[in-house]
């Protein structure tokens, strides 16, 4: 046998190689072919886009001196601001911007230069989109027949400043008078430097309607006295050959990443022993906790403790606060205590530094503690004197405590920058709007301008607002930042229903538990969580009816009359 026809055809990684090598210059030919398409495209739509622009610019040209202008424009004449054309199955917008130029050579707007409007300058832009969109522009300046212009009018200068007081470029004017004849309604760009000075306005007071915006920012604008009463921006005024100078504050939008969560509290205002688990030479009256009196003489020490606080829907504990008065010779150390299998000890020191001595100085932190091993507390006090005719005064304390989220919680959201004051002199604000968070107690609200704000209850929810994060209030928006608020309410009356397996007695997640009081108008159903609960909040003080339902369950319900903070256990049983 010989070897003449042992390497005939390719092997099949010569094929895949050569697949790959065809792959490799079909594409780049298809590539090139693409762009080339693109390229002929566009030059194709820039030739017409030209032509376009070359044809407005002759018929601006061909114009007496006093009717180059735009409709609703500074200078006034009857060329459209914005025109569409379609050429060849593409959309072109010419835009034609006209405006009074002030040279420098004579002075620029001021006393010195009585005579602003020196010439007109001409801008033509010409843009289309799709597949090879862009845009041309072309530019000149008209001149009239002698030296200067009589035009007349005013001289309006337009700052656009960002929060910094930075210029900002290429902001959006939109100016509007309908007071003079023609009517004025025209729009303008800042320059690179952040103004833009509108030369030859006709004279008029207080009617010059001015906006400035852009795209991502926040907008700023003059009001009249049919929108706020005293206004703090009003329509500008234009006199006979003066400057009017006016700038407009700016700047990236923003916006509140909101969470509502419910807030709760154990409470002791020492009205009665009825929160007291524990007392020992103490004396309350008048809701104050003080040593008792041991014949005229004060105890020298004397301790009280609060009952067990163990929270339905507890995710974490929060805080330990107090008011108390120390006189001199006096003191008041305040503890916490857990439950041990046997007794009730104190939260040891590696948990809570500090809690062995005792604490004095008011809050505690406490929301490092793990609610596993921490899932009920006990506050301690601690009295004593070494002047038995005085004694310390506990007034009251409180363990702070959050529950989960909460949703479709309604809130208001204040800004306090104001635009003016109503006629009772009482500022009126820029932004005030009512918000709800989502079903799950989340909600983004965007589009916000920088500006310190404030969040308050809607008066209709039953949930008052008890603190904010960040707080104290108000709390600043910077631009262009997106900040996380956490909003934490109470309610007077809720409900926490736990879903339970009757034969083993485990929570059952997924339960689908409805709560509903036709009278009242409420009917809400929510999945219970891992550990089988569901929680509902706000309510009224009423009986509501319960259903409970579960694939491989049986349909359970029940009624519960709700005033305070109710706990319903509802146990379902296995078809």
């Amino acid at each position: 046998m010989t070897d003449k026809n042992m390497n005939k055809g390719f092997t099949f990684i010569e094929v895949l190689i050569g697949i790959g090598l065809l792959v490799i210059v079909f594409t780049g030919l298809y590539s090139a072919f693409v762009f080339g398409v693109k390229v002929v495209g566009q030059s194709k739509a820039q030739v017409t886009a030209i032509a376009l622009a070359n044809q407005k610019m002759e018929q601006i040209r061909n114009l007496p001196y006093q009717s180059a202008g735009t409709m609703g424009g500074i200078p006034s004449g009857n060329i459209p601001e914005t025109e569409t054309l379609t050429r060849n199955n593409v959309a072109y917008t010419i835009k034609t911007t006209i405006i009074y130029i002030d040279d420098a050579f004579d002075g620029l707007a001021s006393t010195t230069d009585t005579l602003p409007a020196d010439y007109k300058r001409a801008k033509i832009k010409v843009f289309w989109s799709g597949f090879w969109g862009g845009e041309i522009s072309l530019i000149t300046d008209i001149a009239p027949k002698g030296i200067e212009t009589e035009t007349g009018g005013g001289t309006l200068m337009i700052w656009a400043l960002n929060a910094l007081g930075q210029a900002v470029a290429q902001a959006s004017i939109h100016v509007v008078n309908e007071q003079v004849s023609p009517p004025i309604d025209v729009n303008y760009q800042t320059n690179d430097s952040g103004y833009f000075i509108l030369a030859g306005a006709p004279t008029s007071t207080e009617a010059y309607e001015i906006t400035v915006s852009k795209t991502g920012f926040s907008q700023d604008r003059t009001y009249g006295a049919e929108e706020v009463a005293n206004p703090a921006k009003p329509h500008i005024s234009v006199f006979e050959r003066q400057l009017t100078e006016i700038s407009f504050s700016i700047d990236w939008l923003s916006v509140f990443s909101i969470e509502t969560r419910a807030r709760e509290s154990f409470d002791d205002d020492f009205g009665n022993y009825e929160k007291l688990s524990v007392y020992e030479n103490i004396f309350i009256d008048n809701s104050e906790a003080v040593l008792a009196k041991i014949g005229e003489e004060y105890a020298t020490s004397g301790e009280l403790v609060s009952k067990e606080i163990a929270p339905l829907n507890l995710i974490n504990w929060d805080r330990f606060s107090w008011q108390d008065q120390e006189l001199e010779n006096t003191d008041i150390k305040y503890q916490l205590l857990f439950a041990t299998s046997a007794n009730w000890e104190l939260v040891p020191e590696a948990d809570l530094p500090g809690n062995a001595v005792g604490f004095g100085i008011s809050p505690v932190d406490v929301s490092h503690l793990n609610i596993a091993n921490y899932p009920k507390l006990k506050l301690k006090g601690i009295l004593s004197t070494a002047v038995t005719s005085t004694t310390p005064v506990l007034f009251e304390w409180h363990l702070i405590y959050n529950t989960p989220l909460i949703g479709n919680v309604d809130f208001n959201l204040q800004g306090l920058k104001t635009i003016g004051t109503d006629i009772n002199g009482n500022p009126v604000c820029k932004y005030i709007e009512k918000h709800s968070s989502d079903a799950s107690g989340k909600i983004n609200i965007p589009d916000l301008e920088w500006d310190s704000y404030i969040f308050s209850s809607a008066t209709t929810t039953g949930m008052d607002l008890m603190e904010t994060i960040p707080g104290p209030q108000p709390i600043n928006l910077l631009p262009e930042t997106t900040t996380a608020a956490m909003l934490y309410f109470k309610a007077e009356n809720d409900l926490l229903v736990k879903a339970i397996d009757a034969s083993s007695s485990a929570p059952i997640f997924a339960t689908d538990v409805r709560v509903y009081n036709q009278g009242l108008g409420y009917d809400k159903s929510k999945p219970s969580d891992e550990q089988g609960d569901a929680y509902f909040i706000p309510l009224e003080q009423a009986t509501y009816n319960i259903e409970a339902t579960k694939d491989g369950y049986q349909t359970a319900t029940t009624s519960v009359n709700i005033a305070g903070k109710t706990l319903k256990t509802i146990f379902l049983i296995k078809n």
